[in-house]
């Protein structure tokens, strides 16, 4: 993404919706986490609902700001600058999916906090605690354009999900041994759509703009 930044670093504008995507970013985080707590059991969920779906709301305002704000860039600047409102108009939507994942797992949490009990509960108290990390880790990508710290979140984020995957196949095997198997499913696969987004912003870094939304691992260990 950012290497179609640079010839217009001076761009009227550009600060602005650079910050409102962090800001997207890390509102990202604070309801991943609120879900999170909420279906591993540290929240109760009637407690932090309206803080969560007030921080949805924000994510969903801070995506329509910088959706506005491209297509007067692209106005003012002409069709050169189209690559760069593309690919915002592609970052800011899944930085919005996230929160909508997140409000999927604060449904499952409502109706019944997963128990400690539970065979998987370290391990997504585990993966809760990996994802949010590269929550924070994605803004602080963001703001320094590195691209081998991009290049080295993608490979670990596609690891994580194919744990994720590995524990959805356990899951539906017959000894498996948890009582709350269907919610432990969608919690792995809400999960994983969680960190697929955060992969789809951060490739934008290191993919050209035909590519975004299609990361491809094998293409990271070749560059």
């Amino acid at each position: 993404m950012f290497k179609w930044f640079r010839p217009i670093e001076s761009a009227e504008g550009m600060e602005e919706m650079r910050a409102r995507v962090e800001d997207m970013l890390s509102e990202g985080r604070h309801i991943f986490d609120a879900a999170s707590n909420a279906f591993l059991g540290g929240a109760d969920p009637e407690v932090i609902r309206d803080d969560l779906f007030k921080t949805d709301k924000r994510i969903n305002q801070l995506e329509q700001k910088v959706r506005r704000q491209a297509l007067v860039h692209g106005t003012v600047y002409g069709t050169s600058q189209l690559p760069t409102c593309l690919v915002l108009m592609s970052i800011v939507k899944d930085a919005e999916r996230i929160g909508d994942y997140c409000k999927n797992l604060y449904d499952i949490a409502a109706i019944k906090p997963l128990a400690k009990e539970d065979p998987f509960f370290a391990d997504l108290i585990d993966h809760k605690n990996q994802i949010s990390g590269l929550l924070e880790e994605a803004i602080r990508i963001y703001r320094s354009q590195k691209e081998d710290k991009a290049k080295a979140f993608l490979m670990r984020g596609d690891q994580m999900q194919d744990q994720y995957d590995a524990n959805v196949v356990k899951l539906l095997g017959d000894d498996h041994g948890s009582k709350q198997s269907a919610a432990v499913i969608l919690a792995y696969r809400y999960y994983k759509r969680v960190t697929a987004h955060l992969l789809n912003i951060i490739s934008s870094l290191v993919v050209p703009l035909d590519e975004l939304d299609y990361f491809d691992e094998d293409r990271m260990t070749r560059d």
